[in-house]
């Protein structure tokens, strides 16, 4: 059986320790105590040394925890050392975590159903929608005032049958460890946290989005909020430079910029329209009537997507009996459209062809485009297509 330190002292990182059992060749170690928090509860593990060697992964098995190394390990009294940067701050980011949680119970009546603490940012996700951005900004604000409070935060073990004011019914029976926020929460929890509100840091709001049946809300705290505050500050200096505006005025210029950008795409858009029909035109001018009076244009393209044809072959269906192939060489794939009152099928007439030519495709009765093995099968496609009414290349 493991003696866990960090339940009593999260900020004990350096410790002295004998090797109970290893395997693995000794890159598997247990130790009859540790500081090093092993995965659990939505928290990754610790890393540091054990004698200098590299701990990898740190793993809960139950009565004991497994050290994993880089290297193998000889000896039996060792001395561990606890990543303590890495320590700290997810000790900032769990508490932080309970005391948002109980904020979002207080205020809004949500519960908080699942954590994840993550190396850039976490998240929590609540069995409520979304919350407004006004409640997101009543949470955050709260949030930040009980850190300027400096409210303790102490660690209990109490019978889980007697433990009064938890905000959630522990799950297992016996001796629980409970973490009490003053005058705020009680929770059963096997984390690591800091000893008053105040060392959580600044607490950040990031990102609130629809996850399961419920939300998902994204939190930073203590050095990651001022890192995170910091670079999304550059970032909109930097946008805010390029567009030649102060920061405050970024939501005005980037909305008046986005109407002009709608106005000039609806602008191009019917633009490219008229010069389709104009070339559909020409096309059609050109093409011979056979002798059920469908007009058909071949287009050939030596490369490119397809889908740049669209325009032409929509445009080209307008026309009466008209009959539209659209080709590109590479890669090897192909267009057809037809009038309405042609008598063709687009969709079915190519999804014919293109299972004879060892194709793929489909479409509508007025539009349909396929992809083909290479340009011999592309070629017999044409051929079943057009007969002999075939334009040059284009």
């Amino acid at each position: 059986m493991t003696h866990r330190l960090y339940y009593i002292d999260s900020e004990l990182s350096d410790f002295e320790a004998s090797v109970v059992d290893r395997a693995d060749d000794g890159r598997r170690i247990y130790l009859d105590r540790s500081a090093f928090y092993p995965t659990s509860g939505g928290q990754p593990h610790d890393t540091g040394t054990i004698e200098g060697i590299e701990v990898a992964d740190v793993v809960d098995e139950g009565e004991r925890i497994a050290h994993l190394l880089a290297h193998p390990l000889s000896g039996g009294t060792v001395r561990g050392q606890v990543n303590w940067p890495r320590r700290f701050d997810y000790m900032q980011q769990h508490t932080g975590q309970h005391l948002l949680s109980a904020i979002l119970a207080d205020l809004l009546g949500h519960t908080t159903v699942s954590v994840h603490l993550g190396k850039e940012s976490s998240t929590l996700d609540l069995d409520a929608p979304p919350p407004t951005p006004e409640q997101v900004a009543r949470v955050e604000t709260r949030a930040n005032e009980l850190v300027t409070e400096n409210r303790t935060v102490k660690v209990s073990f109490e019978e889980a049958g007697s433990a009064v004011g938890l905000r959630k019914a522990p799950s297992r029976s016996g001796t629980i460890r409970v973490i009490s926020i003053e005058g705020l929460d009680r929770s059963a929890c096997g984390g690591t946290h800091v000893k008053t509100t105040g060392e959580i840091g600044t607490v950040l709001l990031r990102k609130i989005e629809r996850a399961r049946q419920g939300c998902r809300v994204e939190f930073v705290c203590g050095l990651r909020a001022i890192r995170r505050a910091r670079w999304e500050i550059d970032v909109l200096g930097q946008v805010a430079g390029q567009l030649s505006c102060a920061v405050e005025e970024l939501p005005h210029v980037i909305s008046h910029q986005r109407a002009e950008l709608k106005e000039a795409a609806g602008t191009r858009r019917a633009l490219e329209a008229e010069l389709s029909l104009y070339q559909a035109k020409q096309l059609y001018a050109a093409a011979i009537p056979d002798p059920t009076g469908l007009r058909r244009a071949v287009v050939h393209r030596s490369s490119g997507a397809i889908e740049e044809l669209r325009g032409l072959a929509q445009a080209f269906a307008t026309l009466p009996h008209a009959v539209f192939i659209g080709v590109v060489q590479s890669p090897a794939s192909i267009l057809l459209s037809a009038a309405a009152d042609s008598g063709i099928n687009a969709g079915s007439v190519l999804k014919g062809v293109l299972g004879i030519a060892g194709g793929r495709g489909g479409g509508s009765a007025a539009l349909a485009q396929g992809i083909l093995p290479g340009p011999e099968q592309l070629n017999q496609v044409i051929a079943m297509l057009a007969g002999t009414n075939e334009e040059g290349p284009a």
